[in-house]
């Protein structure tokens, strides 16, 4: 397929009013009326857009003003013998709609409304100043087809400028979120000057805020591993926090997507300080669907708690699942934090009599341990243990007599209970790693 200039068909369209006299002859009559034109062009954009008179920018309408004039310039420039240009105050102009974050289409908009005032223009110039052995007809039809084509180039090349401005802005702030989220989760020294600028601008330094760190993944961490599901997953914990009164910045750390979420902790020194933030932001995490797993950390009272706050919401995570899809650090109870500890650990080790214990248990099928843990939720009452395990009450007092001639710890005292039950969950959970 081949490549054209976009100017081409422009190109095209003056030429054939220079083959039918009405350039260069147009160009004195094009002046003579340009300021009405002008006048009438802004009036018609105004009228039929809302969208220039609802912006609160106050650069918007002397931006339109400056230009119509330059498009007016260079039309009559063109139908003055001028060689077509590079259209430079398009792409300039349509740069700088894109800083302004003004709406691509209302100037699309405000070309397609100039498209009938420009060809009136043209037109009644052309009829003024033209050649009388001219066909009427073919001139009109050649104003037209240079207006239509005007229209679409200033289109294509504003089109083309504010995309490119677009993306680049995008990767603007890419970039600063990206070192921002890097500062407050990978904790900074406070005599850094511009690290503290970068938090100041950004509003982290603000007084009475409360901080939170969520971590997710999908329950197959494999697809981490795919951009657009992670960045998917990103702007899941942004949507879900949307509606929140909180401000979350959020990016992607380490195969996780990660989530920094702040909000106002007490208004002054004299109101009562809100529900955690943890608390509050849960119910809403909890519509991320059954393929995500999220941890959420204890609230933090300032940014320099952050990298905590981080370690905190992946400890959370590692305990979610797809029965416990969400789960908060405080709530992990303080029996799994330590098995946890014994999993991940590989220099803890076990007492001596542990290997006894589970080699009696495994000889009775798991007996011992069931009659621990059934003795624990009967609040230590042997004969409550018996009816949940359906057995004498003898029968429970002989386990339990074995139990101490193996290990030298009375089950049927706190402490010792204790430990047996460490001890029995610990194998479980080596069982279940394994």
């Amino acid at each position: 397929m081949k490549n054209t200039d976009f100017r081409e068909p422009l190109s095209e369209a003056v030429g054939r009013l220079r083959r039918l006299g009405v350039v260069p002859a147009v160009a004195d009559a094009l002046a003579t009326r340009r300021g009405q034109v002008y006048v009438e062009l802004r009036d018609t954009i105004l009228a039929q857009i809302p969208a220039f008179h609802a912006s609160g920018n106050p650069d918007i309408l002397p931006d339109l003003g400056r230009h119509t004039e330059a498009h007016l310039e260079e039309i009559q420039r063109l139908l003055g013998g001028g060689r077509t240009g590079e259209f430079t105050f398009v792409d300039e102009h349509a740069r700088h709609r894109a800083e302004q974050r003004f709406p691509l289409e209302a100037t699309l908009h405000a070309y397609r409304c100039g498209h009938k005032v420009v060809a009136r223009w043209i037109r009644d110039a052309a009829m003024e100043s033209g050649d009388e052995s001219a066909s009427v007809g073919e001139t009109l039809a050649a104003i037209a087809d240079f207006a239509i084509e005007y229209t679409d180039a200033v289109s294509t090349k504003a089109t083309s400028a504010y995309v490119a401005r677009t993306r680049e802005l995008g990767e603007d702030e890419g970039g600063r979120r990206s070192e921002l989220l890097s500062v407050l989760l990978g904790g900074y020294d406070e005599s850094d000057g511009r690290v503290a600028n970068l938090l100041r601008r950004a509003g982290y330094l603000q007084q009475r805020q409360s901080y939170c760190v969520v971590v997710a993944r999908p329950v197959d961490p494999k697809e981490m591993q795919r951009s657009a599901r992670a960045l998917r997953l990103v702007d899941t914990l942004s949507s879900l926090t949307a509606r929140l009164p909180v401000r979350t910045l959020s990016g992607q750390r380490d195969d996780l997507a990660v989530a920094v979420i702040s909000a106002t902790r007490r208004t002054s020194g004299w109101t009562v300080p809100q529900t955690a933030l943890a608390e509050r932001l849960y119910p809403a995490l909890l519509q991320a669907g059954t393929a995500v797993v999220i941890g959420i950390s204890n609230d933090a009272p300032s940014t320099a708690h952050l990298p905590n706050a981080l370690a905190e919401a992946r400890t959370a995570l590692e305990f979610a699942d797809v029965a416990h899809r969400v789960v908060s650090f405080s709530d992990i109870p303080l029996k799994g934090m330590l098995l946890r500890r014994f999993q991940d650990d590989p220099h803890v080790a076990l007492p001596q009599w542990a290997d006894a214990l589970y080699a009696a248990d495994e000889k009775s099928k798991g007996a011992l341990s069931a009659t621990l843990r059934a003795y624990a939720d009967a609040d230590m009452n042997v004969l409550k243990a018996a009816r949940l395990l359906k057995v004498h009450p003898n029968t429970i007092y002989a386990r339990m007599q074995k139990l101490n001639g193996l290990t030298r710890h009375d089950a049927l005292g706190y402490h010792g209970l204790t430990e047996l039950l460490l001890a029995t969950e610990c194998r479980r959970k080596g069982a279940d790693s394994s």
